[in-house]
C-alpha cells in the first residue's frame, strides 16, 4: 500500500523538451531531414520505444553539432529513457551530464531524483528534488516527486506540504490530489481525503492507485458498497493490485460474503504476503 505514494509515482512526470538548432552541416534536406528525425525520436512520447529514444539521443550527442543547451536536453532525454528500462547507472550518468553542461536545468535534477527514488535512495532523491525546486520554485511535479520520497520515508506532514504547495502552483496536477489524497488518509483525515481523490478523478485520473485509495477511505468510513466499487475499478486497471484485493475482501467479510472476502484476502496474500500487516498500521483489521 505504501507503494501507492509513487503515483506520484503517480506522479513522477519524466519531462522531455524540444531540442533546438540546425547546425550549419545540415543544409542539404536529406542531412536535414536525417538530423531533424533524430530529434525528434530522442524528444520520443512514451509511444517511441525506448530503444529508438536512446539509439537517436546518443546519435545527436556523438554527433556534438549542437549548442551546448540542446546537448543537455540531449543527455536528459537519453536518462529519461534509460530510467523507463530500469538501467538507473545510465540514467544517473546521464542526468550528471546534463547538469553539468547546464547547471540550471532543473528538470535534469528533477529526473535524477526520480532515477534515485525509484532505487529506493530517498535521500538522495530528495537532495535532488530539492535541487530542481531552488532552480524553479514553481515547479509542481518536482514537489510531488519530493511528497514521494518523503512518504517513503514515512515523514508524512512533510509530504503533506509538498502536496499543498504543487496544488497551489499547479491546480490541474492530477499527481497532486491524488497523492495528498492518499497523504490526508494515512493522518485520519478521511473527508478531507476523499475530497481530493474525487478531485484527482474529476480531472481525468484512471490511475488504480486513486480507486484503491479512495476505496480505503470508504472503507474505513464503514461505507462498503463504495469501497467494493473502488476496488473493483482499481482492479481492473490493476488485475494483481494486492491492496486492492485485500481491501475489497475485508469489505465483503464485513457484508456478510465469506467466501468471496476470504479467496480475495487470499489471493492478496499470494501476491503480497504481509499485506495485512499493512491493513493494520492503517488501522484496518483483517479479523
Amino acid at each position: 500500500m505504501e507503494a501507492r505514494s509513487s503515483i506520484a509515482e503517480g506522479g513522477i512526470a519524466l519531462v522531455v523538451l524540444l531540442l533546438v538548432g540546425l547546425p550549419v552541416a545540415a543544409q542539404n534536406s536529406k542531412v536535414k531531414d536525417s538530423y531533424l528525425s533524430k530529434i525528434e525520436l530522442c524528444n520520443g512520447t512514451g509511444a517511441t520505444p525506448l530503444d529508438a529514444r536512446i539509439g537517436a539521443c546518443t546519435a545527436f550527442i556523438e554527433a556534438r553539432q549542437g549548442p551546448t543547451t540542446a546537448l543537455a536536453i540531449a543527455y536528459n532525454n537519453r536518462g529519461n529513457a534509460y530510467t523507463a528500462k530500469g538501467d538507473y547507472d545510465r540514467a544517473l550518468r546521464d542526468f550528471d551530464q546534463s547538469i553539468t553542461l547546464n547547471p540550471t536545468y532543473a528538470k535534469a535534477f528533477n529526473n535524477r531524483g526520480v532515477a534515485h527514488l525509484r532505487q529506493g535512495e530517498y535521500e538522495l532523491a530528495i537532495e535532488a528534488f530539492d535541487g530542481a525546486i531552488k532552480l524553479d520554485p514553481g515547479y509542481g511535479a518536482a514537489f510531488v516527486n519530493r511528497a514521494g520520497a518523503y512518504l517513503k520515508k514515512k515523514d508524512h506532514q512533510r509530504a503533506a506540504r509538498d502536496y499543498d504547495e504543487a496544488i497551489r502552483l499547479q491546480p490541474d496536477l492530477q499527481s497532486a490530489w491524488s497523492g495528498r489524497c492518499w497523504t490526508r488518509a494515512v493522518l485520519g483525515a478521511w473527508q478531507a481525503a476523499l475530497e481530493d481523490c474525487d478531485r484527482a478523478l474529476q480531472s481525468g485520473s484512471t490511475s488504480a492507485a486513486v480507486y484503491d485509495s479512495r476505496g480505503l477511505i470508504h472503507l474505513k468510513m464503514g461505507e462498503l458498497g463504495a469501497a467494493i466499487d473502488d476496488y473493483n475499478s482499481a482492479l481492473r486497471a490493476a488485475p494483481e493490485l494486492a491492496s486492492a484485493l485485500f481491501g475489497r475482501g475485508l469489505a465483503k467479510l464485513k457484508q456478510g460474503d465469506g467466501v468471496g472476502g476470504d479467496a480475495d484476502i487470499s489471493a492478496a496474500k499470494t501476491i503480497q504476503r504481509n499485506i495485512g500487516d499493512e491493513f493494520a498500521r492503517y488501522g484496518v483489521a483483517s479479523d
